[in-house]
């Protein structure tokens, strides 16, 4: 690996930042993270950064908020300390579901949250599987979006899965699923979900467009939040006639009664990545898979220190 490249990581997923240093071949960079008695974060760089290409891993995974101000103290403390440049590695960013109005008086949180980041001195943003994409335009520093694709698609191509049908779980997932379907070579299916508008995660109806009967079915997401959605729409499918229904996603949110709901339905394997932290009690299901991505965050982080194609990982 180049000289000049550094790795730190926050306290939102120290092991994720181990892995990639890993896979990187380097130690992860020295700094040290605590709180004073008040609560507030303290952060200080424990080696010399001034003039280094400096990477922080620090996904805005839940405490959402408390993670995101750590990665703009973090942001501060580099920038203060004359680092060449700052790339924030987001790879679960938060508030990304609140990408646009979609109703009277209410924020744009996804965008706010960008302005923060820029304004504390990032320089560039790398990020996975954004739930919106557009969410790439709320920066003015370039943002690298990397895709999960490939691990996931890997896994489910080594379980030979025969009469697969690729299912978006709405109709704002097409395009997703639709690139996941092209790859396993399997046909698609879509599902219609009415929401509640007043009712944040509540599904008044639920149909399916597409033949699934005496198929097994992939459901591909990019979150599984709260698994409401996703557990109904496991139910629908086997109500048409599927087979074992599988799901993937590339965070794993997992709030609420997630876990639980995903043990009791009719799932046979929930396959997510580690950009969140895993779940204990997540894996004691017997229903739930955790995929690495930190050797394609690693092969990313090179790419950009050494000023070469990152969509070539892509191809």
């Amino acid at each position: 690996m180049s000289s000049g490249l550094k790795v730190f990581s926050g306290n939102a997923n120290p092991s994720l930042a181990a892995e990639v240093c890993r896979s990187l071949g380097i130690d992860t960079g020295q700094a040290q993270t605590g709180r004073f008695s008040d609560g507030e974060f303290n952060f200080q760089i424990l080696e010399n950064v001034r003039g280094e290409d400096c990477f922080l891993v620090q996904p805005s995974c839940p405490p959402v908020d408390q993670n995101i101000l750590e990665l703009l103290i973090m942001i501060d403390a580099f920038k203060r300390s004359s680092a060449r440049r700052i790339t924030a590695v987001m790879p679960y960013y938060g508030y990304a579901r609140k990408d646009r109005k979609d109703k009277p008086r209410v924020p744009i949180s996804s965008k706010l949250v960008a302005n923060l980041i820029v304004h504390a001195g990032a320089d560039r943003v790398l990020c996975m599987d954004l739930h919106a994409g557009q969410i790439q335009g709320f920066f003015d520093i370039p943002v690298d979006h990397i895709f999960a694709a490939p691990v996931l698609v890997g896994h489910f191509q080594s379980l030979g899965l025969g009469e697969l049908t690729v299912v978006a779980p709405d109709a704002g997932g097409v395009e997703r699923a639709r690139a996941y379907a092209k790859r396993l070579d399997s046909d698609l299916a879509i599902i219609d979900k009415r929401r509640d508008k007043d009712k944040a995660n509540v599904i008044d109806v639920m149909n399916v467009i597409g033949e699934v009967r005496g198929r097994n079915c992939l459901i591909v997401d990019d979150m599984i939040d709260t698994a409401g959605t996703l557990t109904q729409s496991a139910q629908a499918l086997r109500d048409k006639g599927a087979k074992d229904v599988y799901a993937c996603a590339t965070h794993a949110v997992f709030s609420g009664a997630a876990i639980e709901r995903i043990d009791r339905s009719v799932l046979t394997q929930v396959v997510v990545t580690n950009t969140i932290p895993e779940r204990t009690d997540a894996l004691e299901t017997g229903k739930v898979t955790y995929l690495s991505v930190a050797s394609l965050l690693a092969d990313c982080i090179a790419s950009i220190h050494d000023e070469t194609s990152v969509s070539r990982l892509f191809i």
